[in-house]
């Protein structure tokens, strides 16, 4: 009986002794892969006209089915909980990741979309070439009519309807 616990205590040491000399090579590893495609499609047929979004330098193109905003030169589609980015109106749509979209955008009024009547549709041209000088020049700040029409509708609707 001693000598079948030596020879078990001596495999044992030798097996030992050759995983030591010997070790396996474990291949372990995360890979966290999350995979966010773009939006669905949705093709704006021509350049779109945008309005000018009150105390903002955001416009957004009116009477279309989803929320495409233009800001800084760039493009912002909102999409179920995640935000694309592009530098057309019509995409290639770019997942961006939400600290990574400007604050004014975030914090856009939740009605932004309603458009008194008569505030200025900017056609796409006009966007293109002048939205830089607007912010460098402080445009929208000197013209108040927007807003005053914007503040009178929005002040009526909520006299109809209780705030809602």
């Amino acid at each position: 009986m001693m000598k079948s616990i030596a020879r078990l205590v001596f495999a044992g040491a030798l097996l030992m002794s050759l995983g030591l000399t010997h070790p396996c090579s474990v291949n372990a590893g995360v890979n966290v892969n999350i995979n966010i495609g773009p939006p669905p499609v949705y093709v704006v047929p021509a350049p779109p006209e945008v309005v000018l979004i009150p105390r903002t330098y955001v416009y957004y193109v009116p009477n279309i089915d989803v929320d495409i905003i233009f800001y800084h030169g760039y493009w912002y589609r909102p999409h179920k909980e995640y935000w694309y980015r592009s530098r057309g109106y019509n995409g290639p749509w770019v997942y961006i990741v939400r600290e990574k979209i400007p604050v004014v955008i975030l914090n856009l009024p939740p009605d932004y979309r309603h458009i008194p009547p008569g505030h200025t549709h900017i056609p796409y041209g006009q966007l293109k070439k002048e939205w830089k000088n607007w912010e460098k020049e402080k445009y929208w700040d000197k013209d108040d009519h927007h807003e005053r029409e914007w503040k009178k509708e929005h002040h009526k609707g909520k006299g109809k309807h209780g705030g809602d």
